[in-house]
């Protein structure tokens, strides 16, 4: 049995514009209308999930997904870090924020740590691998980033030497407990169907 996994980042809002951790504002303008033009580039899929922030949900919302929650595909929690943007933690904590981006295990901030993440939505595309048929899930950029470090057999420490643009889809096809990526397709303006 082959299993299709459909990962698609969320739009442009005012935090990933200022480099910002999710502090649960909106899409903005721009990011609604590009997702709105989307609509209809995803394949139909049997099931749709969505991470259970507020720029995901819109996101998903306006490529016409009805999605559930999935909490396993939740953001990397950022503790008190949440709502400060880059900037002020390398100005406030440089030595800490030195640490989280060199050390897969360190979470500094008091949340989640990236080697945790890594697990839990190692776990959740394990249980995705015993599912029939296709899967879109609109998920926060970092869980892309965890679940190609996976599928890809990367050390942790690759994890931020991936990028992920907003509202791109990245796919993996698994089979026999191997996956294969196929990185991430623009949407809202692309011309190919991922």
């Amino acid at each position: 049995m082959t299993t299709r996994v459909t990962l698609v980042s969320p739009a442009m809002n005012p935090s990933l514009r200022e480099a910002r951790f999710d502090d649960g504002c909106s899409l903005d303008a721009a990011g609604a209308a590009r997702a709105h033009a989307a609509a209809g580039e995803l394949r139909t899929a049997a099931t749709a999930l969505v991470s259970p922030t507020v720029r995901c949900r819109e996101t998903a919302a306006a490529l016409g997904l009805d999605a559930r929650a999935e909490p396993a595909l939740a953001g990397l929690d950022m503790g008190r870090w949440r709502g400060r943007t880059l900037d002020e933690v390398g100005a406030g904590e440089p030595e800490a924020l030195a640490r989280w981006l060199a050390d897969p295990a360190a979470a500094p901030h008091g949340g989640e740590s990236v080697r945790l993440l890594c697990a839990r939505v190692g776990d959740w595309l394990e249980e995705a691998a015993r599912c029939a048929g296709r899967t879109v899930a609109v998920v926060e950029p970092e869980v892309v980033r965890a679940v190609a470090v996976r599928v890809l057999g990367a050390p942790e420490t690759a994890f931020w030497r991936i990028d992920v643009p907003p509202l791109t889809a990245t796919s993996f096809t698994g089979r026999a407990g191997r996956w294969n990526l196929t990185p991430g397709t623009a949407l809202g303006g692309s011309s190919g169907t991922p």
